[in-house]
Formats: structure tokens, C-alpha cells, sequence
């Protein structure tokens, strides 16, 4: 039987842990944004001036050891002077991606509606389909994004030798046990599964599973139990 007062002391721990967190990071204004904590789970709530402070808050977050999951409910409110019509927003975002280098504008297409930007369009690689949205979420006037935009390997992969070559690269990063991480290749899917002690290091995990060649999809089911004290 799990110990409730256990869990609430640790729910406590956490949330101390994010609001210094977020107290800590200089893009945000902690006193904007509510943090609540069940079994490890962190939930944002408030409002923010920008996408950017709920993408920047949102991090924070899953930076905090013993975090299992962060729901984002935070919204937001632009504030005077911030606001851009939407034709506006829609230059602005086709010039931040012609501008990002490892974003192939060409094949994207852009909407941009009350200030919501949506994103479709096909790229080759994850770290391409990450770095558009991230390009855009910095934007001013953007009230949130919906990325729509697929990986579409141009290569295809090798089974079991790219499944192989993935442990060795979880094994050269010294953030991952890869003796706790299954990786498994089926086409052009990664499956990912095991053990690791934090949301940043499971998400460091997934990041090297997409750097591997020829891969369309990643699903990572790897469970976090945070090291506790």
C-alpha cells in the first residue's frame, strides 16, 4: 500500500521545486502562473503575455527532478501593443522560417487564424518539424500554434542495426542509462520503452531515437520513477 502523506510530501517537494524553478527563470514572471502537483504530475495555470512564456514556463517545469508529466493550462492574454492582425502574423512566420536555417519552408504551409498559427507540410526530419514551431512560437502576436507538419523520412531504415546503432548512442550520452532503455524498430517506427529517473532525461531519450535515419515516428512508453530521498 502506498503511504498518502508519502506522496503528498513528495506532491509538496515538487511544486516548492518548479515555482523556484520558475522563480529561477528570468523569461517568466512566476507570479503569473499557478502550480498545482498530484502524484508528480505539475499543472500550469494563469496567463502569460506571450506563447513563448507558456513554452518557456512549460519547460521549466519538466526541468524539475521526480516530474512525471506536465499538463500546460495556462492561456494567453496579449497585452496592448502586442496584438498583430493576422495577415501580419502570417509574414512574420513565413520570414522566421525562411530565415531558420534547418527549416525547408518550401514544402510548409502556413494559416494563421485569430492569432492561432497551424502548420502543414512535410520535412524529412524531427529536429525540422521542432525547430518550425519553436521558430514561430517566439513570434509577437501569436496566441498558440497547432503543428500539423509530418516527418517524412527520405531514407528507409535498417531494423535491427539502426535499433543497435540507437543504444549506442544513448550509450555515449552521459545524461541516459541505456542499460534501462528497450529500443525496438518495426518500418519506420522507433518503440521505445524502460526505466529512467526524469522527464528530461526520458525526453533526451526520444530526441536520439529521432536523430536515427530513415524514422517517421517515435513512441516512447518509457515509464519515469524518480530516485527518491
Amino acid at each position: 500500500m502506498v503511504d498518502i502523506r508519502t506522496i503528498n510530501r513528495t506532491d509538496q517537494d515538487i511544486r516548492s521545486a518548479v515555482l523556484d524553478e520558475l522563480d529561477w527563470e528570468p523569461r517568466v514572471r512566476p507570479h503569473e502562473i499557478g502550480v498545482t502537483v498530484a502524484e508528480g504530475v505539475v499543472t500550469l495555470a494563469g496567463r502569460v503575455d506571450s506563447y513563448a512564456k507558456k513554452w518557456v514556463a512549460e519547460r521549466a517545469a519538466h526541468r524539475v527532478g521526480q516530474v512525471r508529466a506536465v499538463a500546460n493550462d495556462l492561456t494567453v492574454r496579449l497585452v496592448t501593443g502586442a496584438e498583430r492582425a493576422d495577415p501580419e502574423i502570417a509574414m512574420a512566420v513565413d520570414h522566421a522560417l525562411q530565415w531558420h536555417a534547418f527549416v525547408p519552408v518550401e514544402q510548409l504551409e502556413i494559416t494563421v487564424s485569430q492569432g492561432w498559427v497551424t502548420l502543414h507540410g512535410e520535412v524529412e526530419w524531427e529536429y525540422q518539424r521542432r525547430a518550425a514551431e519553436q521558430s514561430v512560437g517566439q513570434l509577437t502576436g501569436v496566441r498558440g500554434i497547432s503543428n500539423g507538419i509530418r516527418v517524412r523520412p527520405a531514407v528507409r531504415p535498417d531494423g535491427d542495426r539502426l535499433a543497435q546503432r540507437i543504444i549506442d548512442a544513448l550509450a555515449r550520452h552521459r545524461a541516459t542509462d541505456a542499460e534501462q532503455v528497450t529500443v525496438r524498430v518495426h518500418g519506420d517506427t522507433v518503440l521505445l520503452s524502460g526505466l529512467v529517473h526524469s522527464m528530461p532525461e526520458r525526453a533526451e531519450v526520444e530526441q536520439v531515437a529521432w536523430s536515427a535515419p530513415g524514422i517517421r515516428e517515435v513512441q516512447n512508453h518509457i515509464a519515469v520513477a524518480p530516485v527518491l530521498h
